[in-house]
């Protein structure tokens, strides 16, 4: 089935991907679709839910998340969520997509403030990547088909 980006996301396995335009490696899923961190979260706990969830829908599970070549399984967990559903976290920051990302390798969300917060992809260190290279790629290039927002 293909990945709806209008819908809750489902990762069994997080990856790192090299991604044009951000420093270094970023988590992506199985699927090379970036992952991204919310700094609104507290203490491991998504606060991400109704208009907020249906924008940044959750990375979620229904078995053990798998760590992927480069990814520090001891980093990976989940959390539950309200509505009960198991909610992949990374280093306790739990994982969102994004719906402006329609393929994989597009990081059109980095950098925005969306909800009263700002929205970044993860380094492997499980750290949010805030470069201004990163946040300046983010979005707003429009010629060559998304500039520096996908790899």
């Amino acid at each position: 089935m293909a990945w709806d980006p209008f819908r809750g996301g489902s990762a069994e396995t997080v990856d790192l991907k090299s991604i044009s335009g951000i420093p270094g490696m970023a988590l992506v899923d199985e699927e090379g679709k970036t992952l991204y961190l919310w700094e609104a979260d507290k203490n491991g706990t998504s606060t991400c839910s109704g208009a907020c969830a249906a924008a940044w829908p959750p990375v979620t599970t229904s078995g053990p998340p798998q760590a992927g070549s480069g990814v520090d399984k001891a980093l990976l967990s989940t959390v539950k969520r309200s509505d009960g559903t198991e909610q992949v976290t990374y280093n306790g920051h739990p994982l969102y997509y994004y719906v402006g990302d329609t393929h994989s390798g597009t990081f059109t969300g980095q950098g925005s403030d969306q909800f009263g917060a700002k929205w970044w992809l993860i380094a492997p260190s499980g750290t949010a990547i805030t470069a201004a290279n990163a946040s300046s790629a983010s979005g707003s290039s429009g010629s060559s088909g998304g500039g520096g927002s996908s790899w």
